[in-house]
């Protein structure tokens, strides 16, 4: 069982006799009434995302989700292809199973398939990622780490802001869960 103080981002729970991902949650202190604890909820298999809010002392169990490592293979229309690295089988998954991990995904790195009662689910990052930036704005002698951020396009495609100071060509490491930027690699 998961209570209240145990809810994170990501953490899989069973409700209602479906499966949910937790997107965010916020614990609210009313100012008569106890607490409570507002999750927004995806529902892994059908992808729709709900709102619901119990009481802080409320439990719930935590979803058995089995993990093996894949490697993403290529993308081809809304199917994204992965290759268990012990048994060489391929798993296909949508985008809406994938749901954010789209954006990070370059081919032939390595990552956790998650997979519940024997159908796969989804796809669990590294908390952090390197990625190339293939476009940004020009840096300028005399920009610094405090003087502000541009948008620079990752080799991904996604778009994150980053210091005035990196320029296109530079390696940035991105947080995958909230998708800010960490710091210059190297």
């Amino acid at each position: 069982m998961i209570g209240a103080g145990d809810l994170r981002k990501g953490v899989t729970i069973e409700l209602d006799g479906k499966l949910y991902t937790i997107l965010d949650y916020t614990h609210i202190k009313m100012g008569r009434g106890s607490a409570q604890v507002r999750l927004r909820l995806k529902d892994v298999r059908a992808g729709h995302i709900i709102e619901r809010s119990f009481q802080a002392g409320d439990k719930w169990p935590r979803a058995r989700l089995d993990r093996h490592t894949v490697q993403y293979l290529y993308k081809d229309s809304d199917l994204y292809y992965f290759m268990d690295t012990e048994t060489f089988e391929q798993t296909t998954l949508t985008a809406d199973q994938l749901g954010d991990s789209v954006k990070y995904l370059k081919e032939n790195m390595t990552l956790e398939l998650l997979s519940y009662g024997g159908d796969p689910i989804g796809v669990e990052l590294p908390n952090s990622m390197d990625l190339k930036i293939v476009e940004t704005g020009p840096s300028f002698k005399g920009d610094t780490a405090q003087g502000g951020t541009k948008p620079a396009k990752l080799e991904t495609g996604i778009t994150v802001q980053v210091p005035l100071f990196v320029s296109t060509g530079e390696t940035v490491r991105v947080d995958t869960r909230t998708g800010a930027y960490l710091e210059r690699v190297g």
